[in-house]
């Protein structure tokens, strides 16, 4: 039944692949016709590649952002907004094209494409609820699904089921797995319950198209039979697996060799878009280091000048699922700073993480260093290393993670980075309860565009040194 919500997705890509042909030829036309300075013309062959890598970065980054999730839902300024962002990237990627490829394109051009493809998509997802609508009664044809349980979670999921009716799911009734069940279960509609015995009568009675479990775990092994009936039969069979409701893990079904695993993962685990995550770690700190190798060496140099004491400080620090790595930064504090630690505990106001606003311990040059992030370049090493990422909740050493409340160790199930949303949000001014907050936040909602939103934000904070002690 879920499959009528990826086909309207799939269909509003489509849409977005037409209206943005529609926009380019439009804007090429009008390009063409207008008596500017410079003529502008594009042979067969580059028009061709540039359309096609147009509506290919289109598409993508309708999907990037998420666009075609809540087309059909959105509220107008939602639409608006996506819309807008949509456009303003594929703008973007079309320049980045033309500039590797030499296409020399009119940047009036890209202006009128950019507008054109804003008016046409945003006019038609304004619209999208009636275009949904004629989409589901063409690919929706009525879904029936019974539900087995009687209990709070059967009821819970028969009321969803009973939201679905716009994607062609009728809830047909349910089936009582123990004796005792109520005749009936009143929603918008009454349903009847009937005896799971009565399911082979059922089926052959009436169209069922599909079977959910909502019962409690150790009743799933009482319905063996009526899993091999429908399987005979044929029949699509579902397990609601909310067995555990505090727990707010992913659940996916994977398989090792011949044994099926029910998975439930706390953090991120998407290994493509894990992937894209290190290959753009790789790609960024790699340049970052040959860029920055000559301000590194003069960084270096200056804080062996104007202090006693190595250039680069070494510690240990947890990463990805508690394993110990070492930590690189330029030295920002006198050579004997660990040392000192017991000296200034009384000034510490992050209770597990030792935070000192105004450290005693840092040198004139660190202040700067610290103000403006210098002393994080270093840690571009780590992240080609794959020690960390440029974007994940901040490395701690082992001593603070042992104070860990069990709650916060889940921090550590994600790659250590760079920056995340404690930096943005205040950086050394972020309590340490909030930071930990923030960390579980970003883990919770994690994808690759709050990584850049997070990176691009970053910069600026950055650069004036806002937030920073």
């Amino acid at each position: 039944m879920f499959s009528r919500h990826r086909k309207a997705r799939v269909l509003f890509g489509l849409s977005d692949i037409i209206l943005a042909a529609i926009a380019f030829e439009a804007a090429y036309q009008t390009r063409a016709v207008l008596r500017l300075h410079w003529v502008f013309y594009m042979t067969v062959e580059r028009k061709a590649l540039m359309l096609a890598f147009a509506l290919a970065s289109w598409v993508a980054i309708g999907i990037w952002l998420e666009i075609y999730e809540k087309l059909d839902s959105g509220h107008p300024r939602i639409v608006l907004r996506d819309t807008a962002k949509q456009c303003a990237y594929g703008a973007l990627a079309v320049v980045l094209f033309e500039y590797l490829w030499r296409m020399d394109l009119s940047r009036f051009f890209v202006a009128l494409f950019a507008a054109y493809a804003w008016v046409l998509l945003l006019l038609f997802r304004l619209t999208a609820g009636r275009v949904v609508g004629v989409i589901r009664r063409e690919f929706a044809a009525p879904h029936y699904v019974m539900v087995v349980g009687t209990g709070d979670r059967a009821v819970r999921l028969a009321r969803d089921l009973e939201q679905s009716v716009n994607y062609g799911v009728r809830l047909r009734g349910f089936l009582a797995e123990k004796p005792g069940a109520p005749p009936e279960i009143a929603l918008r509609t009454s349903y009847k319950v009937l005896p799971v015995a009565d399911l082979p009568v059922i089926l052959r009675e009436h169209v069922v198209d599909e079977v959910v479990f909502a019962v409690e775990s150790e009743s799933l092994r009482d319905l063996e039979e009526v899993f091999l009936l429908c399987d005979e039969e044929g029949v699509r069979t579902r397990v609601a697996v909310d067995f555990f409701p505090h727990v707010n893990s992913t659940v996916s079904l994977e398989r090792f060799g011949a044994t099926p695993l029910l998975t439930f993962s706390a953090a991120p685990y998407d290994e493509i878009r894990l992937l894209v995550k290190r290959v753009t770690d790789l790609v960024i700190a790699a340049a970052g280091l040959i860029v920055l190798a000559p301000f590194m060496l003069l960084v270096a140099l200056l804080v062996r000048l104007t202090s006693p004491g190595p250039a680069i400080f070494r510690q240990v620090r947890c990463g990805l699922n508690g394993r110990l790595f070492i930590f690189y930064k330029f030295r920002s504090m006198v050579q004997d700073a660990e040392s000192l630690r017991e000296k200034y505990e009384h000034l510490n106001v992050r209770g597990t993480a030792f935070k000192i606003p105004d450290d005693p311990r840092l040198t004139p040059l660190g202040r700067w260093l610290r103000k403006f992030s210098v002393d994080e370049w270093p840690q571009l090493w780590n992240v080609l290393r794959g020690d960390m990422s440029l974007v994940g909740p901040r490395p701690a050493v082992p001593v603070e993670v042992e104070q860990y409340a069990r709650w916060q160790r889940r921090r550590l199930r994600m790659r250590p980075g760079l920056t995340c949303l404690w930096a943005i949000s205040g950086r050394d001014k972020v309590d340490f309860e909030t930071w930990m907050k923030l960390d579980m936040q970003y883990i919770d909602n994690w994808s690759l565009a709050l990584d850049w939103k997070i990176l691009l934000q970053t910069i600026p904070r950055v650069l004036t040194g806002h937030g920073a002690h």
